[in-house]
């Protein structure tokens, strides 16, 4: 009999997955699957099946037409189902259960319909002729049968109390009685008495030398005897259980108790010693040296707590670090343009430096190379895009950067924010100049103050009223296509405000004190350095020509880049071979050692964002001043970066030309150092926010921590990992954190304090790549990290306290981490060393014994001669016997013959 089914968990799924059916995989016609069985569930005769749209019509067994509630189950010819199985094979839902149907001895098959999914599909057939004849006749009412039969046994049931017994002993008198403590020996009694006649007897003094013992006072104390002392080796112990215990503990042994006491009373001066004290001047002379230190001790009580308990603020300070309570990244909110038809994906991430709660993305479109190639008529029509997006506004982008071809990386400038410089993918270098734009898109976050320190509010009390409407902007500069670079542009930096170079790579002092110089790496194997200033000072009749020509150009366009547009060539230009064959490196990403000079502090840009609005001239409006100051080099300046490309390859090198002795020609030198680590194109390469000279690379299926000067490899190299990694970054709070994206839309968060082998969590974002990873700092209590992925979604996720508040020693305890992998490549390789030296020496063993075998003496060699031919003669005469040419009375005259 078939049970009854019970309570569905969701009938809505229920009905969805019976009426549409569920996709499965399509066995091959050699493969025998094993049906399913409920015998784990005692019913091993009803076997699960799950039959589609279409295998419901061919039987008319359709959900909520043929079978109802009232009807459940419908009974099926054997012959229609071993001709559907021949007509449609392995594709037929009753593929499962064919060996079933045709060893079933009957004529038809009980079908049943699994509205509560009891069994975990939408039918079951029953596959015995005991199950189907006891799934039909079973009882119409079987609960209201069992209700009855309950209240049958309420009603019958009388209390009865409990009646006290007599009290049965079963031995536990007889323990009590064993560990019960009596006396085994005798007492003995002992009586002191003294004559009544030595009562009031007169008492005898002796002499005592008094001079020998302090005070002449001798105690005679008792001690112990250690001869007659024993030692208990084993006890007896019963206990009890009692309702209260006391326990009383000190930190001395009492040996010998003695009762003591004190008394005492103050010592004051005489109204003679005070009045002589009063009038002293070495007293005076006293309290004014101290009362200066005296009154400092007394503010600083009055500013610092004093009666702060440091252990409790210590065992905080240690609870924040590591704590396992929150430290999860939060959704705080996301950014998708949706006015955009075309499909994209984000490319770049970057937070304004000055404005809180702005930031841009550049966006692509999601096409294959091929594709682009084929459509590449259609892209021309559509624009390629870098947007604004505002807290304030998570739906209408704020101000849309327009580009000749989609960007693919893009930085703000150091010097000005205004200013902005982006890669595209077909080579060039655009610029835009949004200083026109910039009271608007501060006046749309903070409300008309342009207050840095805004709080952000919900978004809803933030609704800009006349910004509905973005601005396009188009750029007001862009490189020559024809001495660029040829493919896309992977990687943007400026260089820092405080040297410049020249075309041979000579390090400069900067004559701007701006940063007017750019580097870039491309796929077409090439890193340029870019100037922004013009080369040449303009003469008064080139002065009149470019007012010519800017009559042409449209209003909304700035004229402060004018000169590089379709003109702007590469300072110079750097090639890296391989070796001596004509492959060149392939760069992805560049990490100059000079990095942490571009971020400047921002009470220092936020100085200058002022001044500039005050009324001064804008530094990059007379980028010609900056030509006339004479240059002076920078001694011990290093010009080594690192460079990751797509093979893999981590390569520390010098951008610095050489001229070739050969052809006279300025050209790159050959790699300091080069390693393959990674097992894909590297697309993470950064300096760490708290080490100048810790490196971090990412790339392919694992990571890598490098350190600068150490040229053994790298101090930490990740396993592989479950899934490719796409993107990553530092933490800019916790110098042993860093984030990591993957393929698979999860951030690996790895916190070196706690693992080192594997991540320290992993949390998952979206459904989709991760395409890049973008921290910023909002105040010292928020942080948040953006998140782009390959969908063209921006996420903005609040960073938890534990991830971004380090703890006292962090900085110093990651920085002994990495003293100590250091330690640790230096004895691996004076190992390698040790081991190589080994080896020689066991080779040159090797090749001692050989050339003693070879170098014998003659003697050695005539024995060694005559013994292997004794040898042959003895062999042959065995052969000889064996085969009955001789016989062995014969042995004698054969040997003499011999």
């Amino acid at each position: 009999m078939a049970p009854k089914p019970q309570k569905p968990k969701s009938p809505k799924d229920g009905r969805k997955k019976g009426a549409q059916g569920k996709k499965k995989q399509i066995p091959s016609d050699n493969e025998e699957q094993v049906p399913i069985s409920m015998e784990s569930m005692g019913h091993p005769e009803i076997f699960p099946l799950v039959l589609t749209t279409k295998t419901q019509e061919i039987f008319n067994c359709r959900v909520n037409e043929d079978f109802t509630d009232e009807q459940p189950y419908k009974l099926l010819k054997k012959e229609d189902i071993i001709e559907d199985l021949h007509n449609r094979a392995a594709v037929s839902d009753f593929h499962p259960v064919k060996k079933i149907v045709q060893e079933y001895p009957g004529g038809e098959l009980l079908l049943v319909y699994d509205k509560d999914f009891k069994y975990g599909l939408n039918f079951y057939l029953i596959g015995t002729e005991e199950g189907k004849e006891s799934f039909l006749n079973a009882p119409e009412a079987p609960e209201e049968l069992e209700e009855h039969k309950e209240h049958v046994i309420e009603d019958m049931y009388v209390y009865k109390p409990p009646v006290s017994k007599p009290w049965v002993s079963l031995g536990s008198e007889k323990e009590i009685e064993e560990e019960s403590v009596k006396e085994s020996t005798k007492q003995i009694t002992y009586m002191i008495s003294r004559k009544r006649s030595e009562f009031g007897a007169p008492i005898k003094f002796s002499d005592h030398n008094a001079s020998s013992i302090k005070d002449a006072y001798i105690e005679c104390t008792a001690y112990p005897d250690k001869n007659f002392t024993v030692k208990q080796l084993e006890k007896d112990v019963g206990v009890q259980v009692i309702p209260k215990i006391n326990d009383i503990s000190t930190q001395t042994k009492w040996t010998y108790p003695k009762n003591a006491s004190t008394q005492y009373y103050p010592r004051e001066f005489s109204e003679e010693e005070k009045e002589a004290f009063g009038q002293s001047k070495s007293l005076t002379d006293f309290l004014n040296n101290v009362s200066v230190s005296v009154e400092i001790a007394l503010q600083q009580n009055e500013i610092m707590n004093t009666f702060i308990d440091d252990w409790k603020c210590l065992a905080e300070e240690e609870g924040t670090f590591g704590d396992k309570t929150d430290t999860h990244l939060k959704e705080y909110q996301s950014f998708t343009d949706l006015h955009n038809l075309t499909e994209k994906t984000i490319t770049c991430v970057s937070w304004h430096p000055t404005i809180y709660g702005l930031i841009a993305v550049s966006v692509a479109v999601r096409l294959t190379f091929e594709d682009r190639v084929q459509y590449s008529g259609k892209l021309l029509l559509q624009p390629s895009l870098i947007l604004f997006w505002s807290f304030s506004d998570p739906i209408h982008p704020q101000l849309m950067l327009e580009s000749p071809d989609d960007i693919f990386c893009f930085k703000f400038c150091p010097t000005d924010p205004n200013i902005i410089v982006g890669g595209c993918i077909n080579g060039q270098i655009v610029m835009w100049d949004i200083t026109a734009h910039a009271d608007r898109i501060e006046n749309i976050k903070t409300g008309g103050s342009r207050s840095k320190k805004a709080t952000l509010k919900p978004m809803f009390l933030l609704e800009p009223e006349s910004n509905k409407e973005a601005m396009y902007i188009r750029h007001c500069a862009v490189s020559s296509i024809e001495n660029g670079h040829k493919k896309v542009i992977t990687d943007i930096h400026w260089l820092s405000d405080t040297f410049e170079i020249n075309r041979m790579g000579s390090v400069f002092e900067n004559r701007s004190e701006i940063c007017c110089q750019l580097v870039t790496c491309s796929a077409d194997c090439t890193i340029c350095f870019w100037d922004i200033r013009p080369q040449k000072t303009l003469t008064p009749q080139q002065t009149e020509k470019k007012k010519e020509e800017s009559i042409e150009i449209p209003y909304d366009i700035p004229s402060t880049f004018l000169h590089l547009d379709l003109s702007w060539k590469p300072l110079t230009k750097l090639r890296l071979s391989k070796g001596e064959t004509s492959l060149e490196h392939c760069p992805t990403k560049i990490s100059l050692s000079e990095e942490h000079l571009l971020y400047r502090s921002e009470e220092k840009l936020l100085a200058q964002d002022k001044a500039m609005k005050v009324g001064e001239m804008n530094p990059y409006q007379n980028l010609e001043a900056g030509l006339a100051n004479p240059l002076k080099p920078i001694e011990d300046f290093s010009t080594k970066f690192f460079m990751g490309t797509e093979e893999g390859e981590v390569i520390y090198t010098d951008w610095k030309m050489e001229r070739d002795p050969d052809t006279g020609r300025l050209m790159a030198k050959k790699p300091v150092h080069l390693y393959t680590v990674h097992d894909g194109a590297v697309h993470t390469i950064q300096r760490s926010p708290f080490y100048k000279d810790i490196i971090l690379s990412i790339g392919g299926w694992n990571v890598a921590i490098w350190k600068e000067g150490v040229v053994s490899g790298p101090l930490l190299q990740s396993c592989c990992a479950p899934k490719r990694y796409t993107s990553g970054h530092w933490s800019l709070t916790r110098p042993g954190v860093f984030y990591v994206g993957r393929e698979d839309g999860y951030i690996d968060i790895w916190d070196l304090l706690e693992k080192t082998h594997e991540p320290a969590q992993s949390q998952n974002i979206c459904v989709t790549m991760i395409t890049y990873i973008k921290p910023w700092t909002l105040s010292a209590r928020q942080q948040f990290i953006a998140i782009a992925d390959y969908y063209g979604t921006l996420h903005i996720l609040e960073i938890p306290w534990t991830l971004s508040h380090p703890s006292a020693n962090e900085i110093a305890s990651v920085n002994h981490y990495f003293e100590r992998e250091v330690k640790h490549l230096e004895y691996v390789e004076q190992r390698k060393k040790i081991r190589e030296q080994e080896k020689q020496e066991m080779d040159l063993e090797i090749e001692k014994k050989k050339i003693k075998t070879y170098h014998k003496s003659k003697e050695q060699m005539e024995a060694e001669l005559k013994m292997d031919y004794d040898n042959y003669l003895e062999l042959e005469k065995t052969v000889l016997i064996n085969l009955g040419l001789i016989k062995v009375s014969e042995k004698v005259s054969y040997m003499d013959i011999l």
